[in-house]
């Protein structure tokens, strides 16, 4: 089974990061995590996308979020937007949701890891069935 790469803008969004990494620790799934800005270091975000050994990203940033669409712009793999709580929420949101024509980005709610590798997971389970039954049984005992 290929990774899931979890990319955040900065260190500050940690706490969102860990709530993508505790789902996929309990659903045994690989995955790494980066911290890589849009902003401030291009040429690694670019590098990141372009590895061969990811499946699906994960991408958390606040502020102007542009970390899930630059990552998108770089590969033909699924990115998933995490926008950040701060002090402008809108703009984090609208930036993730509002990708041009072309570039598609998936988002879940503000600071939500956890429907974001819940959404990786279903993701991967159309290739790997004994992730979907792991959802399954995660999903019955949310009843």
């Amino acid at each position: 089974m290929k990774k899931i790469m979890v990319v955040m803008g900065s260190k500050s969004d940690m706490p969102v990061a860990e709530k993508v990494e505790a789902i996929l620790k309990e659903f045994e799934v690989p995955y790494e995590i980066e911290v890589a800005s849009a902003h401030r270091n291009p040429p690694k975000v670019e590098a990141i996308a372009k590895r061969e050994d990811v499946d699906i990203f994960i991408a958390i940033a606040g502020l102007s979020a542009a970390l899930p669409g630059v990552i998108a712009s770089h590969t033909v793999k699924p990115v998933i937007g995490v926008p950040v709580s701060g002090k402008v929420n809108l703009d984090s949101i609208l930036s993730i949701v509002q990708m041009p024509p072309g570039i598609p980005v998936a988002a879940v709610g503000l600071d939500n890891g956890k429907n974001a590798a819940l959404l990786a997971i279903e993701m991967l389970a159309m290739k790997y069935p004994e992730l979907a039954g792991k959802l399954r049984e995660y999903r019955e005992k949310m009843r």
